[in-house]
Formats: structure tokens, sequence, C-alpha cells
């Protein structure tokens, strides 16, 4: 009877010490607070976060840089939103002047040094072959200028992203715009960022009025062949101007 009972005092041992060991890792370093609390009262807000929103309220607005060379400069550096994302940047490529102007979400997984190099870019240059457009006539960029580790840009990134491709497209100043991938639609405020339709926008930007196509990105319509009769019409839609 002792033996059993000295185990079992030993597991029960081992269990509350086990348990108080997680509650301490867990970070509660007291058991007992001397003065009563109400459970059910609003939490204060601590000083710092007060002081953090404080300053991020009040601190000044970024001024962009008014040049699509310094812009892309600005946009690979310290300062941009990507840069804390621990994976290669990407700028855009084709003329600076473009007519047409084409803006994927984020750089594919196997780009290396330049936009849509891979599978999906070899059938963008297809598609846009389709309608008679060189892709090397086209000013190619990105909504969010590296790609994230999880493949998917952040919600809470889209609205400034969003900012800063409106703000690349008043520079390059495109008469037509084509819009792959449901991130990139954030550029729509009139959708925002809402599922592709067969429509075309006007996208008003400090240099003037852009006419925008959504479509869907290649990397979705090699992954669902069935789509490109839908991504057919967008195209049309970015070529003629009006609804097929």
């Amino acid at each position: 009877m002792n033996a059993m009972g000295g185990e079992y005092g030993d597991q029960w041992r081992q269990s509350l010490t086990g348990a108080l060991d997680w509650w301490r890792d867990a970070g509660v370093d007291t058991l007992v607070e001397d003065e009563p609390r109400d459970w059910l009262a609003r939490p204060v807000a601590r000083a710092e976060a007060v002081t953090e929103a404080v300053a991020v309220a009040s601190a000044p607005e970024v001024v962009l840089p008014d040049t699509l060379a310094a812009f892309v400069e600005w946009r690979l550096g310290p300062d941009a939103p990507e840069a804390g994302w621990l994976t290669p940047r990407i700028g855009p490529s084709g003329p600076a002047d473009a007519e047409i102007m084409v803006l994927t979400d984020m750089p594919e997984a196997d780009d290396d040094g330049a936009l849509m190099t891979g599978a999906p870019g070899r059938l963008l240059t297809r598609m846009l072959a389709a309608i008679g457009i060189a892709r090397e006539s086209v000013h190619l960029a990105a909504f969010g200028w590296a790609r994230p580790l999880t493949g998917r840009i952040p919600a809470e990134a889209e609205a400034q992203l969003a900012a800063l491709a409106l703000h690349h497209i008043g520079l390059v100043a495109p008469k037509k715009l084509l819009i792959l991938g449901q991130s990139a639609n954030r550029v729509l405020t009139t959708t925002n960022g809402s599922a592709i339709g067969n429509d075309n926008h006007d996208i008003n930007h400090f240099a003037g009025n852009t006419v925008a196509v959504a479509s869907y990105h290649p990397r979705f319509l090699i992954e669902r062949p069935a789509a490109k009769a839908e991504a057919w019409k967008h195209l049309l839609l970015l070529d003629r101007g009006t609804s097929q």
C-alpha cells in the first residue's frame, strides 16, 4: 500500500509541476492578486499602445517620387512595404511610356530577376499575341514587388500597395491596363477587389485616365483551362473596348 501510495504521490507531484511550468511559460507569474479584478470590465489600453497609435496617426505622409526611375529605386529600397518580406523584389520591365500596362499580383515562385519568366509568363506572351500585342511593348509590373513566403499578399498590406500601384500607373500613364489576379484588383476602387467580370473600368490618376480590364491570372488558367474562354472575352474587351 505504501509503495502504491508513494507512486501515486509522485505522479500527482509531477502532474502539478508540469501544470505550473506550463502556466509559467505562458507568462503567468502571479497566482493570486491582492486587489479584486472586474473580469467583465473593458480592458484599458496600455500606455505603449496609445503612444504608438498617436505616433502612427501623426506621422507625416510619404511623398512618393514623381519620376518612374526614382519610384522604382524607392520601391526597391528599405522604405518600401515589401522590404521586410525576406524575399527578393522584382521591378517592372518594358517601356516607361507604354500604351498598355500589365499589372500582375506578385512575382512567381520561379521568377529569376524579371517578372513572369516561367510557364505563366509564356502563357501571358501568347495571350497578348492573340490580340496583336507584343509583350516587349507593354509595361509589366507587380502589385506586390516581392512574393510573400505564404504565396498570398497580406490583407493588411493591400491598401498601401494599391495606392503605390495607382501612383505607378500614373507615372506610366498607359491608355489601357490589364490586371491579373485578385489582389491586383484592389486598384479598381469601383470593385474593391471583387470578382472579375466582363466589364472595363476607368482608373483616374494624377496623369489622367486609364481604361482597365481585370482578368484571370495565367497561373490560374494553367490550373483551370476551362476558364480560358472567359479570359479570351477579357482580352477582346481590352483590345476593342466593348463587351463581347
